[in-house]
């Protein structure tokens, strides 16, 4: 099967997220789309990061009704911070009848050189990129293992979505319901 790779804090998954996803899992060869629940992100020092359990279960629950989407505990039993290349590496070992995807936003590619064996996951895997808004320039657009996908520009970020949270504000809309409803009834990022 292939299968694109989305890693993220996903804290909280939103509408964006499950726009690109769907737009991979459906707009090219991608068979499924694994959202890689990450615990730490070696790039990011989040004091408002939920417990991973809880963000994946709020990833669970946003895909629960497309068989496409799949959310996927792999960085959870790994050292931390969790390298790209590492779990890749561990994924390709565990299901060798798989060909993976890593899918990315255009505004990673200008700091993807800094990644732990960037070159590595080119070769292994290669890159699925869509569009974001102020994408800096990068050396990728001619690179032979990376594709870049037509997926809708989307502006949402979990940073808003928390703020809006914190501040009393609605965040109808850019969530998933189910999300929506589990944000509230647990009291996340007030």
């Amino acid at each position: 099967m292939n299968i694109g790779l989305f890693f993220g804090s996903f804290n909280p998954i939103h509408v964006g997220h499950l726009i690109i996803a769907n737009t991979m899992a459906t707009a090219t060869d991608l068979e499924q789309v694994w959202f890689v629940v990450s615990p730490q992100n070696p790039f990011k020092k989040n004091k408002s990061l939920l417990h991973e359990f809880d963000r994946f279960d709020m990833v669970e629950r946003a895909i629960s009704d497309n068989t496409r989407l799949k959310a996927t505990d792999a960085e959870f039993h790994m050292p931390r911070p969790s390298y790209t290349i590492d779990t890749l590496v561990r994924l390709l070992e565990k299901y060798p009848q798989h060909t993976f995807r890593l899918i990315m936003g255009e505004d990673n590619l200008a700091q993807f050189p800094n990644w732990k064996n960037h070159d590595k996951i080119l070769e292994y895997v290669g890159l699925y990129v869509y569009p974001r808004p102020q994408a800096a320039p990068h050396a990728f657009v001619e690179h032979p293992a990376v594709r870049f996908v037509p997926a809708p520009l989307l502006d949402i970020s979990a940073t808003y979505i928390r703020d809006c949270i914190r501040q009393g504000r609605s965040i109808r809309y850019m969530v998933p319901d189910v999300v929506e409803e589990m944000i509230i009834r647990k009291k996340f990022y007030v």
